[in-house]
């Protein structure tokens, strides 16, 4: 039953890996074409609790304004999206690679748009 469950997430790995690849150009940026997926959400919610535990500052996700991904070893999520402190809202530009076959994310950049 262990083997079967890594199988399928094996097979979902490379599936996913296959249609990043071919949907974007080798390191180009393709663009995200349901931002309200489930799954961009939760790359933007961690974005935003990352950039609080690191910087100190309170902020919380408010919605994911556009996307892209890039494959890599992995993927990279580039979101603009709108965060609010409690009393203002600004735009912010939140770089996020994943690795889903190893439970890893890290925060790459997390910077104010300017307008």
């Amino acid at each position: 039953m262990k083997l079967l469950r890594c199988l399928i997430l094996l097979m979902f790995v490379l599936s996913a890996s296959a249609v990043a690849r071919k949907n974007s150009m080798s390191g180009g940026w393709s663009p995200i074409k349901n931002i309200d997926d489930p799954h961009v959400k939760e790359i933007a919610d961690y974005a935003v609790t990352e950039y609080a535990k690191q910087s100190g500052h309170k902020l919380k996700l408010e919605k994911v304004l556009k996307g892209e991904t890039q494959a890599v070893a992995g993927v990279n999520y580039r979101l603009t999206l709108a965060a609010t402190d409690g009393s203002s809202s600004k735009n912010y530009e939140a770089i996020v690679w994943e690795k889903v076959w190893q439970h890893f994310r890290n925060l790459t950049s997390f910077t104010p748009v300017r307008a």
